[in-house]
């Protein structure tokens, strides 16, 4: 089943599909290791709700969710 990011919840693993963003912040995500096949885990969220955190290649990145609403993923089991 295919989500955004975005919609995860703490503790959920998935597997990135495609970025649909473009121009920068598509760059920028790609720069950062989030491409299709990595493997990543959702750690927490901020006490509002954003920015994320997720854990992809052993380490751990934050992202708002307007950059996480352009990733689509499939959750892993």
């Amino acid at each position: 089943m295919h989500k955004e990011l975005s919609k995860l919840q703490p503790g959920e693993r998935a597997v990135v599909i495609k970025i649909t963003g473009n121009g920068p912040i598509h760059r920028r995500i790609i720069d950062m290791g989030i491409v299709p096949g990595a493997k990543l885990k959702v750690e927490k969220f901020a006490p509002l709700g954003d920015p994320m955190e997720i854990k992809i290649k052993g380490f751990n990145l934050s992202l708002r969710k307007t950059e996480a609403d352009t990733i689509q993923v499939e959750v892993a089991g």
